[in-house]
């Protein structure tokens, strides 16, 4: 099973009632960071997840959480992820919580096996209603009682939202998970989209991301944000750059340092957990 870990010589085990955890969980990865809020520091990375074209099961997430050494402690927070493509956006001034099954029916079928569950969000001023399978909320239930969960576009628009400020054209921002990836514009103050499409190659995404373009008449020349699974040099940034002029790999924001052995990995890799662990 391919593992990451990157940490700080100041990390200390037994200070963990100082740190916040973020924590994302879904059967394609495990992964976490640790903030250090006294010196204002990531201080580690972790990652577990399976071989190509594999999952994670029920049996083995719940082994690597009870035999990590960290996740195992008390922390000062918890902020847990549980990411998805299946989720809707429903204005805050129209919500009604107990309407949350019919608003996620509207756009998707519910899975079997899984809740429903919202989030509040500020910019826009909407919630996310999404759903997370049982077996999962299950596993959080047993070691992160109390914890804050959040569907990934929660953080990703927190992230969006420190980082457009300033620009002055639209902010395109593509964040790609495992078989799916994510489309966030804003033009100005106003979101224009925010949506999930299903990937089998990077052509799919290109494909879609080109159509967004074309139907919000968007400019090629505009700044293209890029996080999650993608690195400079590989097939999809490749392909990009063949279309668009301006690619950036997304950078956290400066409310918090990082250690400097994280400079091993892409930081935009971690966009949404970085993000999570400042997320209110």
């Amino acid at each position: 099973m391919p593992f990451l870990e990157l940490f700080d010589e100041t990390l200390d085990i037994n200070s963990t009632g100082n740190y916040d955890l973020a924590l994302q969980i879904s059967f394609d990865r495990v992964s976490f960071c640790i903030l250090d809020t006294i010196r204002k520091k990531f201080v580690l990375i972790r990652e577990f997840e399976p071989e190509i074209q594999n999952y994670l099961n029920r049996d083995k997430i719940y082994d690597f959480i009870s035999k990590d050494d960290f996740l195992s402690r008390q922390f000062r927070k918890v902020h847990i992820i549980t990411p998805s493509p299946r989720f809707t956006l429903v204005p805050a001034a129209l919500y009604d919580q107990s309407r949350m099954e019919d608003y996620f029916n509207f756009n998707h079928i519910r899975e079997e096996g899984s809740m429903i569950l919202s989030d509040k969000v500020t910019n826009p001023d909407a919630f996310i209603v999404y759903t997370v399978p049982e077996e999962l909320s299950s596993i959080i239930d047993k070691y992160f009682e109390g914890s804050q969960r959040m569907h990934n576009i929660k953080p990703l628009l927190a992230h969006i939202s420190d980082n457009k400020k300033g620009v002055h054209d639209n902010y395109i921002h593509l964040h790609i998970e495992k078989e799916y990836f994510n489309i966030v514009v804003f033009g100005h103050s106003t979101l224009k989209l925010c949506n999930s499409y299903n990937y089998k190659s990077g052509s799919d995404i290109l494909y879609f991301l080109l159509s967004s373009f074309r139907n919000l008449d968007l400019r090629h020349e505009e700044t293209v944000y890029l996080s999650g699974l993608t690195k400079p040099g590989d097939n999809f940034s490749s392909l990009l750059s063949g279309y668009l002029r301006n690619v950036k790999y997304s950078m956290p924001s400066n409310k918090c340092s990082f250690s400097y052995v994280f400079n091993e990995t892409g930081l935009h890799r971690y966009i949404n957990l970085f993000s999570s662990a400042t997320c209110e």
